[in-house]
């Protein structure tokens, strides 16, 4: 008996030996050769941050797999058709990836109420995919709150009915393009229309496109108090996450919050997409942003 098991033994530690001389080799470390000769990997996924495209060669540096962008701010700027292609051309120039763009609509496109204006919102639509095609780009997040903000006294069902018509009329442009429109909720002190994953799966799940997916939020989902099992049961419509600390909407490490529940509900999912720090103000952001990232990466191999 004992010689069987000191074969035995002898063939783990031939195997984990092997496998640690070969991730030295490839030139890991020696923490990172230990873990995959032992089957220890830790849990990590592609992380990025929104923030202006000036910012990709530092983002880059800082560890991000991509940047996030704003529709308005990138494929659809002030500087109209002449800003656009100055915009891509800076892209091709960096060749740091813009994976997806947030804030499809303004506030002064309706998607529901008396004033809910489809076609501008198709039109817009239109160009947006389009351009994030031409971009490279994965995602176009579809939150836009204020646009999706029931009035007080207007039907309810008759306003998810009029956001789902509008989306399932968008999806064949998604399609064409081959963009994903991610369905954002959003917390209610922004919108009291799609608050939760369930309630976007709602809205996915009427539309039936490959082409419409849902986003977690994990901001908004701390806003909500919605747990982190919510990812586990709805994980299979999601395709793209944002994160931010929940009291004022910092990054990682500014508040010092725990999001390792919904990191390791986005693991048992097997959830392999991009995380992306989504904040709008910041007291220094190169020094937050950085250190976002680093605490993300921290929490997620303690998952």
């Amino acid at each position: 008996m004992s010689t069987i098991i000191e074969q035995a033994d002898r063939r783990t530690f031939l195997k984990t030996s092997s496998g640690l001389v070969a991730g030295l080799a490839m030139g890991g470390s020696l923490t990172e050769a230990m873990a995959k000769a032992t089957g220890n990997t830790a849990y990590s996924i592609p992380l990025g941050v929104y923030a202006a495209y000036d910012k990709a060669d530092f983002l880059r540096q800082s560890g991000c797999a991509y940047i996030e962008e704003s529709v308005a701010g990138f494929l659809i700027p002030e500087g109209g058709d002449a800003g656009y292609e100055k915009n891509l051309q800076q892209l091709k120039s960096e060749h740091f990836p813009i994976k997806s763009y947030v804030i499809l609509l303004p506030a002064s496109l309706k998607t529901l109420g008396p004033e809910a204006n489809h076609e501008a919102i198709l039109q817009r639509t239109e160009t947006v995919l389009k351009r994030a095609k031409e971009c490279g780009s994965q995602f176009v997040v579809f939150g836009s709150g204020a646009s999706r903000i029931i009035p007080d006294g207007f039907d309810r069902a008759k306003a998810k009915a009029q956001h789902i018509e509008l989306t399932q009329k968008m999806a064949p442009i998604a399609e064409k393009y081959g963009v994903t429109i991610a369905v954002e909720p959003l917390n209610r002190g922004e919108t009291n229309f799609i608050n939760s994953l369930a309630e976007g799966v709602e809205i996915v799940d009427a539309v039936k496109s490959p082409r419409v997916k849902l986003l977690c939020d994990i901001y908004h989902m701390l806003k909500e108090d919605e747990p982190a099992s919510e990812i586990v049961k709805y994980g299979k419509h999601i395709v793209h996450c944002h994160i931010a600390e929940k009291e004022k909407r910092t990054p990682p490490g500014v508040k010092g919050d725990d999001f390792r529940a919904y990191l390791g509900a986005l693991k048992k999912i097997g959830y392999k997409g991009g995380l992306s720090i989504e904040c709008f103000v910041y007291t220094d952001f190169e020094k937050e942003a950085k250190r976002g990232v680093e605490v993300l990466k921290q929490q997620l191999s303690e998952v």
